[in-house]
């Protein structure tokens, strides 16, 4: 049998969450394009803050989109940092098409604010529709390719969550630190799902997208083309064919990844390390200037074999 390499995904069902505006949105129209059918998921409210009532608007304009393109798409508007929800929303895929495929997760929303001035409601807001929402979806995602998993005999089946983090959470955006936290906890939970899926063959990946969207309009001024007239580089559309590919069976092997994505550039983030440390003028200690530093404070444990300073790579075991 050939496979159509321009409908690769054909016969799934994907799950967007967030999906009625940028990046989310433009997930959806890819996956749609590549022929999943997709539940374009949106709260439709109208401030980038979660303020505003829900709407059936977004979710159901992007739906019509895939579909007047010849696709298939539901809209389903709910707040996914519900446990209820997210469990419904998975449901309403596995009602609908006869299965969940893919599960990509992007919802989110902004309250910043300098750490010594956040709210206890502003931080546990951001955490709440953020890494919560990211876990809800997750969770009931992957009991489902369990399920299938253990009526196929325990082989594999097709299972892909793409989530959503920053390169804030690398840099530690420094107004913030709600979305920052937010973020490396989604990585941290992608790479534990990877782990724990890759047996039913369900793979869990990371994007940290540059993107211009209703999220960033206070980082990146609105453009549609560059000086010289081409395409917008930060256009979510340059995002899209890597959840695509990710979403596809192309990318079997790929698994517990973070990418940054943005204008056509994909980069994979390499696993965190201890190498060096900096000094107050920028300059980097030397691990035998480091080590001299520290032996007071280790004092006679020194002895014991025990390193102060060692090289030390985080590698799964």
């Amino acid at each position: 049998m050939h496979r159509d390499l321009t409908r690769p995904l054909a016969g799934k069902t994907a799950i967007v969450t967030g999906a009625g505006r940028g990046l989310g949105r433009a997930e959806a129209l890819e996956l749609g394009r590549l022929g999943a059918a997709v539940v374009v998921n949106d709260y439709g409210q109208g401030g980038r803050d979660g303020s505003g009532e829900a709407s059936h608007g977004p979710a159901e304009e992007v739906a019509e989109e895939i579909r007047t393109a010849g696709g298939r798409a539901t809209a389903h508007v709910g707040d996914v940092a519900d446990f209820n929800t997210a469990r419904g929303l998975v449901r309403l895929a596995v009602d609908t098409y006869g299965a969940l495929d893919i599960l990509v997760n992007n919802a989110g929303i902004l309250r910043d604010r300098m750490v010594f001035s956040m709210s206890e409601d502003e931080w546990d807001s951001v955490i709440r529709v953020h890494l919560k929402g990211h876990f809800n979806t997750t969770r009931f995602a992957a009991a489902h390719w369990r399920e299938r998993s253990k009526a196929a005999g325990g082989g594999p089946v097709h299972g892909r969550v793409v989530n959503t983090s920053s390169e804030a959470f690398l840099a530690g955006s420094p107004g913030q630190p709600n979305y920052a936290a937010a973020k490396g906890g989604i990585v941290g939970l992608t790479l534990s799902t990877a782990g724990a899926l890759a047996k039913y063959g369900v793979t869990a990946n990371v994007i940290c997208p540059r993107a211009r969207t209703r999220m960033t309009e206070d980082v990146f001024p609105d453009a549609e083309f560059t000086a010289d007239g081409r395409p917008d580089p930060l256009s979510p559309e340059h995002v899209a064919p890597l959840v695509g590919y990710l979403a596809s069976p192309q990318a079997t092997g790929v698994n517990g990844q973070v990418f940054v994505v943005h204008g056509g550039m994909v980069a994979i983030v390499e696993r965190p390390r201890v190498a060096a440390k900096l000094d107050a003028a920028g300059d980097v200690f030397g691990f035998a200037e480091l080590d001299g530093l520290l032996t007071p404070y280790f004092g006679e444990r020194r002895g014991e074999g025990f390193a102060a300073v060692e090289v030390l790579s985080l590698k799964r075991g």
